[in-house]
């Protein structure tokens, strides 16, 4: 039913994959796992997220999601000690739900475990059932728990069985016929403007749309005359929960689609509603595609605004192709946006010469595949379960033009005297991360621009009369 983006070839995984020697990560290519199910329940309307354990993970999630979005994040904690460690942390859940309902009267809470409760095998579905037999009588929020210990997974793993989770809990009718025709959208983890950005473009086809998540808003609002313990925006669990009766899905990643339970999947199966699969729309290919699946659903011809779009790409494509052509570059963050900065990549001449993911076994060597030539895939390093360390002796060794990927990078750019073109998450030391577009014929031109100039300011820097003309 759905497409798949692996096609056979000669080369062998062996001669391109490459496993770090080292037995402990040092400066990890990775956050942790409840941080990304954090941000899928931030993408929920009127939503609080709680993690199960120590106060300390909650404090650290907080500081890494209001650092990368510049915005007060309010995470809520089971706040556990050492008689909890030891116990159980069956009260404290309990009392962190009833002071999250007394403080933030919120419509949905997003339950994530730490590594301390999945460690002392706390069951959290039960003390779940547990507080709902108990307060019965009470018109409670939705509660959706995800386990997400990180000694078995990274943000992005988190993020995705996040968003799976919730699908799997509220999705239980269809709700056929009770609503306007809608598409789901699972977007993966992207910039706040590249959530507007396809919610713009869905529009523009006429179609309605239930985007999980979504947290264009809550984590990129407006500026307050009053604090809002919980800002405005996010996708209601109400549309959630009939996300059965859309016309068709769409679930972004090449390596996402190689999972054989998704959020998308969980629809496929239990209401027989098609997914379509493509890879993140970045770049003219991806861009295409999506544009196309849209075109199908809603009967309409793609609309003038977008074909416009795509002809000034092209065009400036071909203006500063003498600029980036030939240049090697090495790409590393999570496994799908990596696959579709390559794609990218190849598709205005440069040539990606590491590929580097946190995640273990993510797919990227196969989703590379199914992008890549033969020839373009042998000379290719693909790191995956890397750490900083391992990559940085990789990319000392090939001697790239460019590093592409999160601020995490940046000791190691400097090491190296190789520039850092900072993109995806976390953007720590830059204003603006999560305003960055690269979804879209508008987010490849802003890319394009950015790597662009990128190269002409060391030509400019190396020069010896500082020209100030192209």
């Amino acid at each position: 039913m759905n497409e798949t983006f692996i096609k056979t070839s000669s080369y062998t995984l062996d001669q391109i994959a490459i496993t770090p020697v080292t037995s402990a990560s040092q400066n990890a290519c990775k956050l942790c796992s409840p941080l990304g199910a954090a941000l899928v329940f931030k993408g929920i309307a009127n939503s609080v997220p709680l993690l199960h354990g120590s106060q300390g993970c909650s404090t650290y999630i907080r500081r890494y999601v209001i650092s990368h979005f510049k915005e007060p994040v309010d995470i809520a904690c089971s706040n556990f000690g050492e008689q909890t460690a030891i116990f159980g942390g069956g009260v404290n859940f309990k009392v962190a739900l009833d002071n999250i309902r007394k403080q933030y009267d919120p419509d949905f809470i997003g339950i994530a475990t730490t590594c301390l409760a999945e460690t002392i095998g706390d069951d959290v579905s039960m003390f779940l059932k547990e507080y709902k037999k108990q307060n019965h009588r009470d018109i409670l929020p939705h509660m959706v728990t995800v386990s997400t210990p990180s000694y078995q997974g990274t943000h992005i793993e988190g993020f995705n069985a996040a968003v799976k989770a919730v699908v799997q809990d509220l999705t239980k009718e269809s709700g056929k016929g009770s609503c306007d025709p809608f598409i789901n959208v699972f977007p993966g983890m992207l910039s706040s403007a590249d959530l507007r950005y396809l919610r713009e473009i869905i529009e523009d086809f006429n179609l309605n749309t239930m985007m999980l998540p979504d947290y264009s808003e809550t984590l990129d609002g407006g500026l307050w005359r009053n604090y809002q313990r919980i800002p405005p925006g996010g996708t209601p669990a109400k549309q959630i929960k009939i996300a059965g009766s859309a016309l068709a899905s769409i679930e972004f990643g090449q390596c996402l689609a190689l999972n054989k339970v998704t959020a998308g999947t969980v629809l496929t199966d239990r209401f027989n509603l098609f997914c379509n699969r493509i890879g993140l729309p970045i770049g003219i290919t991806q861009t295409d595609r999506f544009l196309q699946v849209l075109s199908d659903l809603c009967g309409q011809p793609i609309p003038k605004k977008y074909t416009q779009q795509r002809g000034r790409l092209l065009d400036a494509l071909v203006d500063g192709h003498k600029i980036v052509n030939g240049k090697r570059a090495a790409v590393f963050g999570d496994p799908d946006l990596v696959a579709g900065l390559v794609e990218f990549l190849t598709e205005i001449g440069i040539q990606p010469i590491v590929c580097g993911t946190g995640v273990a076994k993510s797919g990227l060597l196969k989703a590379l595949g199914s992008i890549l030539t033969e020839v373009q895939m042998k000379s290719i390093r693909v790191l995956e379960n890397v750490d900083f360390i391992e990559m940085e002796s990789v990319i000392k060794e090939v001697k790239p033009d460019l590093l592409i990927g999160t601020s995490k990078g940046y000791a190691m750019s400097r090491r190296l005297n190789i520039p850092l073109l900072r993109v995806g998450f976390p953007i720590h030391d830059r204003v603006g991360g999560h305003r960055q577009l690269q979804v879209g014929y508008l987010g490849a031109q802003t890319l394009f621009d950015r790597i662009a100039n990128t190269f002409l300011s060391l030509q400019q820097a190396a020069s010896q009369v500082g020209f100030t003309y192209l």
